[in-house]
């Protein structure tokens, strides 16, 4: 369900910034999702009226090449999404933002408290606490197969205004009153 996520992202990204018309999508693709992540994140940008700019990374010789394409096609933000290499070149995505100025949204908390500029998604201590409950309900005795699969209920739109200002950025007013948490 995270990465279902990916068109309210999207949808914060361009109410924060009206003015943005492309956006660069920094995605991995493959696996068991194949194409699905980027053509929810194209109906999604068709929607709103933007133009989306795929960047898929299948490696990590990809990013360099994605960020060249990204500036070449005049990106005016960044939104990324959920996979291993994403997350585990979490300096390099937040370094080109900032270098580029591009507004960016992300889909773990982990990159707005690193320097990133916001992002929307899972609450991680609510998904870890009621991991936990799982755990006791099988160490009483349950058993997993009988436990119900549940997803994430409790969502967070998270702002750093330290990033929103280091790359010239002023967040509105209407925008920063829906963040569950703000950064200063």
């Amino acid at each position: 369900m995270v990465r279902d996520l990916d068109g309210k992202r999207l949808e914060l990204l361009k109410e924060a910034f009206p003015k943005v018309a492309r956006v660069a999508f920094l995605w991995q693709p493959g696996g068991a999702r194949g194409n699905l992540p980027l053509t929810r994140m194209e109906a999604a940008a068709k929607a709103l009226g933007l133009k989306l700019v795929p960047l898929p990374v299948r490696s990590l010789a990809d990013f360099e090449s994605a960020f060249t394409r990204a500036k070449r096609e005049g990106a005016q933000a960044l939104i990324t999404t959920t996979g291993e290499r994403v997350n585990t070149q979490q300096r390099q995505v937040l370094d080109f933002a900032a270098k580029n100025r591009l507004p960016a949204i992300y889909h773990y908390s982990e990159f707005v408290e690193a320097g990133g500029l916001m992002s929307y998604g899972p609450d991680n201590t609510d998904v870890w606490r009621r991991a936990a409950d799982y755990v006791d309900k099988i160490l009483k005795g349950a058993k997993p197969a009988d436990l119900p699969v549940e997803q994430a209920k409790k969502f967070e739109f998270i702002l750093n205004l330290k990033a929103a200002k280091q790359i010239g950025l002023t967040i509105p007013p209407n925008v920063l009153a829906r963040a569950d948490r703000v950064i200063k």
